[in-house]
This record gives structure tokens, sequence and C-alpha cells, in this order.
């Protein structure tokens, strides 16, 4: 770890940990975001539809566009996810295709040179490996890395969830880190936090395959629904807080608890809002279930540390 990227203050670590999520302002520079933003206009421009599925990204948790084999094998490329009103009554697409997409993963960390310098210790004024550090992994693993887009005018609410709903380990251990590339307010679906959840709300649904992988369905989850320290598994709260909104400026990130609930909010503004996010999870004394949606490529999840 350098010292020129530090990792979490003990202030920020203690609000990590009371209230499950931490904004911080400012962790990539302007040209870092202008890089970012360009790789992804660069990929929506010039995919090809000639052989796409027309795969929409659904933003709910019973919707069957989970099952087909273009999202199950997207776990190490880099694939195209269409927001649901992006098209018309009988399947056709209303919107340009680049104004379209809802998502772009799940594996750009690994192969989008300049989303993969990102996990580098010295390329953001913020290190992952170092705020990764400050919450205690031994061995962090990044996955499902993606863009989501949050279109103009279609870009589609995202209901109350729990991120180790969908990749689960025993016990459970994700982290999301959350990259604002444009501004995210509440005209354009910024994100909302319910603070404090993470301390109350178990994991109590994972997101798994079904037999065979034919397709993927919500299981209840047997097994341990909080991490394995202290301080988890508290009596919901009569009095609990209410969501609050999340606005963040383009290079603003937050950090995310996998037991957090949390959502966002339709996008009917006439301004987008991108963002990149990613994932991390615990390789050390955790198992990563094999009935998880996002299943490890052949090289395994990709090492934080160095």
């Amino acid at each position: 770890m350098t010292t020129d990227t530090p990792g979490l203050s003990p202030e920020q670590l203690e609000a990590f940990n009371r209230d499950g999520y931490l904004i911080l302002p400012g962790a990539l520079s302007s040209s870092t975001v202008k890089s970012l933003l360009d790789e992804t206009h660069n990929l929506l421009e010039n995919f090809s539809l000639d052989d796409h599925p027309l795969t929409r990204f659904s933003t709910g948790e019973k919707r069957d566009h989970v099952g087909d084999d273009y999202f199950l094998t997207s776990g190490d490329k880099v694939r195209f996810f269409f927001e649901e009103d992006a098209f018309d009554g009988e399947g056709k697409l209303i919107k340009p295709k680049a104004r379209a997409v809802n998502k772009i993963g799940h594996y750009l960390h690994a192969l989008s040179p300049p989303f993969a310098r990102l996990l580098d210790h010295d390329t953001s004024k913020v290190s992952p490996p170092a705020v990764a550090r400050s919450l205690g992994f031994k061995d962090p693993r990044c996955l499902q890395s993606m863009v989501i887009c949050k279109q103009p005018e279609i870009g589609g609410a995202v209901p109350p969830h729990q991120d180790s709903t969908f990749l689960y380990t025993n016990p459970p251990s994700a982290v999301g880190f959350w990259y604002a590339l444009e501004d995210a307010t509440l005209e354009n679906g910024c994100l909302s936090f319910l603070p404090e959840s993470h301390l109350w709300a178990p994991v109590e649904k994972r997101l798994v395959r079904k037999a065979g992988n034919a397709g993927t369905e919500m299981v209840n989850n047997d097994g341990p629904r909080f991490p394995a320290t202290d301080g988890y598994g508290k009596d919901e709260p009569e009095d609990k807080h209410d969501y609050v909104p999340g606005e963040v400026k383009a290079g603003d990130l937050v950090l995310i608890h996998g037991n957090l609930l949390h959502k966002s909010e339709k996008n009917t503004s006439q301004k987008g809002r991108i963002i990149y996010t990613f994932h991390i999870i615990e390789g050390q004394d955790r198992d990563y279930d094999a009935k998880n949606w996002l299943q490890p490529p052949e090289e395994g999840f990709t090492k934080l540390y160095a």
C-alpha cells in the first residue's frame, strides 16, 4: 500500500460501520472520470446489434431475463443489457442503442484497460486495495463490475435490495464500490440508503442458478445471514430511519455494505446517470457458493492485493 493513496480514516471507518454506507467525495480525478466516460461511450457506440439477443435488464426480482444464457455467462465478459422501456410492444428498440442500454457487465475490471486501472494502487485518489485493508479484508476478490447508465426518460427504478443477496458468501462479506461518473441527483435517480439496516436486516433471500443452469430463482437463505463479526443481528428498531437520498457529484465514491438496504428511483429526467460499480468479497475463510448466479472464471475472481 502506498502512502499517497490512503484508505479510510478512523472517522470514515466509524461512519461506515455505523451507517452501512459511506460517501467519499472526489475519489476520482476529473481526468479519470473523463477516461472512464470516454470508454463507456466508446463501448456503447461500437457494440453490434447483429448477434445480440436484445436482453433486457429487469430491475425486479421475479423477471425471467436473468435466466437466459447471455446473462448467466457474462461473468467473465463485457456484455450489454437494455432498459425495459427501450422497446415497444412488439419488442423493437425505440431508442438509439447508446441511449437504450441499462448496463454493461460484468468483467470490465479485467477486460477494459481504463476500468482495470482503477484497481491499481496509484490510479485514483482513494485506493480500492487500501480501502479494503481498512475494512479488514484479508484476501479481497473483485467481481461483478459494471457500468449502469440509468438512461434519460427510461432509466428503471431499482427496488430495495441487499448486494449479498446476489453475491453470497458463507458468511456474508460483500462490499460495493459505486463511482459516480456523472452527477447523481434526485431528478435522475440517485441512490437512497436505509441507514443502519446492515445491522438488523438479514440476508433472507439469494439469487441462485436453477439445477442444470436452466435459469435463476430466488430462494430462502439457509446459511448465515450476517457477517461473522460482533454487532450484527440486532432487532429491527421500531423507530428506524427513513431512506436517505445520496446525491453525489461525478468522481465521488460510495461504499455500500452487503447487508445494507438501498434503492434508486426511475430516471424521468433529460439527464443520464452513468456510474461504475464493482464488488469485493472476502476470499479467505469464506465459501463462495456454487449456486450463485455469477460463477468465477477459470482463473478465479480477481485478487485486489498484489
